[in-house]
């Protein structure tokens, strides 16, 4: 009887719904704006996972959120298309091919000049990549406050996968894409700190393991 009367609820509110839209006019659509993305093979460098190039074509406004599970706890980030469209496609791209899922961070930093938490490397350190790169989106203003999420790269035009998140502040030039910003979740990395590095300089694995358990994008 219950599920009876759930049915009929829902073929209402569907009805009511397909009736207000036929009442209504369509509302106008105007194309969003996109930019062309140049994606190059690194055939010295092949894709550390199953893993295709993304499309050439990015959207240039909007935002949208990425969620990460990890053994400290969650994080939400919120990327921005418009700083820097190509990127934020090639991430949301490489989240839903599952690309950082079940997978570790090998660099955390606590010095003086740097304090970040870098990911993305699928082998070790600087180390499997998408067999794949794509130029810098930067306009020399970046600056990397807590909480900044960033590619990584290893000179100009070698963006890939690698990404780092300031847990405290970044004394950097400005030669890094900016992603967009942790909206929630910074205390994980607070443990993640709390928990140590492996490195007297302060600059290299954590004491404790840091893994990636599952991504997704909304």
């Amino acid at each position: 009887m219950k599920r009876s009367i759930t049915a009929l609820i829902a073929a209402a509110l569907v009805a009511a719904t397909l009736t207000t839209t036929t009442a209504s006019a369509a509302p106008a659509k105007h194309p969003k704006p996109v930019v062309k993305c140049e994606f190059t093979p690194t055939p010295e460098n092949p894709a550390a996972k199953p893993v295709r190039r993304p499309s050439p074509v990015a959207k240039a406004k909007g935002t949208v959120d990425v969620y990460f599970l990890t053994n400290y706890g969650p994080f939400v980030v919120r990327m921005d298309r418009s700083g820097a469209p190509c990127g934020v496609h090639n991430f949301v791209h490489l989240v839903r091919s599952r690309f950082y899922d079940a997978t570790q961070c090998f660099r955390l930093t606590n010095s003086a000049r740097l304090g970040v938490l870098q990911c993305g490397d699928i082998y070790r350190q600087e180390e499997g990549g998408p067999g794949y790169k794509f130029p810098d989106e930067v306009s020399g203003k970046e600056t990397y406050p807590r909480g900044t999420v960033a590619y990584g790269n290893q000179g100009p035009g070698t963006n890939g996968s690698e990404f780092f998140v300031v847990h405290s502040f970044a004394n950097i030039p400005p030669n890094y894409s900016v992603l967009g910003h942790v909206i929630t979740g910074m205390d994980a990395f607070d443990r993640m700190v709390a928990a140590g590095i492996a490195d007297p300089d302060q600059d290299g694995p954590p004491m404790k393991p840091i893994r990636i358990l599952k991504v997704w994008a909304l």
